[in-house]
């Protein structure tokens, strides 16, 4: 790919020329090192536990962001600030599909009340690998100023780059977790790294994460639910139900979010399983549950992290789910678009209305 500078992107941009099928996020061609924000895409899906796809969705997502518009609402020329999304790593979707293949026949044994234990242990091997391959990618950018932001893959994907934060932020920062999911089990099915494991993992390795602030939760054990009471003041949830509740009962939604977000200190990591979303929205995610947010309660959640004068420090799109009408990843690239405004806008690299 030949990369233009920021000027250059601009204009074409602003232009509307169509773009190539191997351009970047939304027809972008910037040179990496001219991008305020890097999105990091993560071909993974090693331990999903019901439908697959999602280790396509970085491409895919790409791929329809190129018929997205790139004038919003809320934020004021995001594309100005420079986004810039990197290649595929195409030796992480092969390691990704060898350890699925793994995956299944330990969930297949599981099933029959057996053990494959050296399948399993190839897929937690493997799952270290990828922690380690995002971890590296985010701190180079990192300590080059840059805000990165990544694109999966399911939901184990993110926990590189919030160890990546933890370990060069110098002040405590709370994540804002939207999500059908708690993903708070330990090991799930026997893998350290699973998909649903993701929040235990961050609780339990990054020092300096403040607090966990979940919304939209709608599916979840009784293991999560008694983790999250042990967390105590350490955690809060506003789970799907009771958002509806107050909503129906004529509450706002500034109303319901607000006491949520006023629990979050300045510095805040937003972490999205697009599952999170009314499945209307997301109909090919890999465990999609009825209920949810819809589209606009999503964007009207982010602009108020803007709005409050938080900083966001990067954030994760996962679970998106690959469609032959190309919807799911037409909502995704949306979503992205949006959290890629926020975070540019909380730091002042744009402005907002």
């Amino acid at each position: 790919m030949s990369y233009r500078t920021l000027k250059e992107e601009i204009k074409v941009l602003e232009l509307g020329l169509p773009p190539m099928e191997d351009d970047g996020f939304i027809g972008g061609r910037l040179d990496p090192k001219e991008a305020s924000l890097i999105l990091l895409p993560v071909p993974w899906e090693a331990t999903v536990s019901f439908g697959q796809g999602t280790a396509k969705a970085p491409d895919a997502i790409r791929i329809s962001s190129h018929q997205l518009d790139v004038e919003t609402y809320h934020y004021i020329k995001p594309y100005t600030a420079g986004i810039a999304m990197l290649e595929t790593d195409k030796s992480l979707l092969k390691l990704s599909n060898k350890a699925r293949k793994k995956a299944l026949k330990v969930i297949q044994a599981l099933e029959k009340g057996t053990t494959k234990k050296k399948a399993l242990n190839f897929v937690n091997e493997a799952s270290k690998t990828l922690n380690d391959s995002v971890y590296k990618k985010s701190i180079k950018q990192i300590k080059k100023g840059k805000f990165v932001a990544v694109v999966g893959g399911d939901h184990s994907c993110p926990l590189g780059l919030i160890k990546a934060l933890n370990d060069t932020q110098d002040e405590a920062f709370g994540i804002l977790h939207v999500d059908a999911h708690h993903d708070l089990r330990k090991a799930y099915e026997g893998f350290t790294y699973s998909h649903a494991s993701i929040f235990y993992n961050v609780m339990n390795e990054c020092d300096k994460i403040s607090n966990l602030i979940q919304i939209g939760i709608r599916d979840y054990s009784s293991e999560e639910a008694l983790r999250m009471k042990e967390y105590g003041k350490k955690a809060d949830c506003l789970y799907d139900t009771h958002m509806q509740e107050k909503l129906a009962c004529g509450k706002s939604l500034e109303e319901v979010y607000f006491p949520f977000i006023e629990q979050l200190p300045q510095n805040v990591y937003l972490s999205i399983d697009i599952d999170g979303l009314e499945p209307i929205n997301c109909p090919n995610t890999g465990t999609p549950v009825p209920g949810g947010l819809r589209y606009s309660q999503l964007e009207h959640l982010i602009f108020m992290v803007v709005k409050s004068g938080r900083n966001i420090i990067g954030f994760d799109l996962c679970e998106v789910g690959v469609s032959k009408n190309a919807w799911d990843e037409n909502v995704g690239a949306r979503i992205l678009y949006q959290l890629s405004a926020a975070l540019l806008a909380s730091q002042n690299k744009i402005s907002y209305n």
